[in-house]
């Protein structure tokens, strides 16, 4: 990636690594966009005893990590796999991969304008980057905003150009995420409870759908342009769902699935 930081990653943030080195107790990490690297304990690379870590990994092989301590005065950083779950995992990677996409762009304007790809980069970086964290989360708000990098201060024609292909290329990707709800009333008037459970939950967002599967279960499912987005719905949603079993009417279980 041509994407580069200076400094530290946030502490808890999500990163992604190379593993360079695996020894006996432990494991070094290259973190890709800081060019920094950072230690895995063997305690951190998965769950429960660890009897041979290649088990888990190999060198050269890429990790989403999180940063669980920095050491700036040493420049010492802890990394941890284990505490990386499924969901949060697939959350990056697509970050990356979205980034990845806004890179390609920019190499296809500057070969079609016989440019070197790293200074056009460094010349729209410069003045993307004092607004945005990255070309793609300033691209997704091109979609919605024609003109936005001409007025971020990038030559008209290369900003034109730039549009045109992010139009057509950089649509965000609709993501799906939900699981199984199970829910079970213990009043009289048990089944009206529950109805009003799920009435709740599906007024939180218009995205938000249930379907029955039999037994007092649903599928529930959220639908949304990106991961963080449907993250924040579902758990709104399960507020609601589960917000009776508050008042002591009954029991509720989510199983995440996606």
């Amino acid at each position: 990636m041509l994407l580069k930081k200076t400094g530290f990653p946030e502490d808890d943030s999500l990163v992604q690594c190379t593993i360079t080195n695996i020894q006996y107790h432990s494991v070094f990490a290259k973190i890709d966009i800081y060019d920094k690297t950072g230690l895995i304990h063997i305690s951190e690379i998965a769950p429960g005893r660890i009897r041979n870590i290649r088990d888990y990994i190999s060198e050269g092989k890429k990790v989403i990590c999180k940063i669980l301590k920095i050491d700036r005065e040493r420049g010492h950083i802890d990394l941890s796999l284990r505490r990386v779950n499924d969901n949060q995992r697939k959350m990056k990677l697509n970050e990356i991969k979205m980034e990845q996409k806004a890179e390609k762009i920019v190499e296809q304007v500057a070969k079609h304008n016989k440019m070197e790809v790293e200074k056009l980069y460094d010349d729209i970086g410069k003045n993307i980057f004092k607004t945005y964290p990255d070309l793609s989360a300033c691209f997704k708000q091109v979609v919605d905003s024609p003109g936005l990098l001409e007025k971020l201060g990038i030559e008209k024609k290369l900003a034109d150009e730039i549009e045109v292909i992010v139009a057509t290329r950089f649509k965000p990707e609709d993501v799906v995420i939900g699981g199984t709800l199970k829910l079970k009333s213990f009043e009289p008037d048990g089944v009206e409870v529950v109805k009003r459970a799920l009435k709740d939950t599906l007024a939180v967002d218009p995205h938000v759908s249930l379907t029955y599967l039999g037994g007092g279960s649903y599928k529930l499912e959220v639908l949304a342009h990106a991961y963080k987005d449907a993250e924040k719905i579902l758990e709104n949603a399960l507020a609601k769902t589960l917000g009776f079993t508050k008042e002591g009417k009954g029991q509720a279980d989510f199983a995440r699935k996606g």
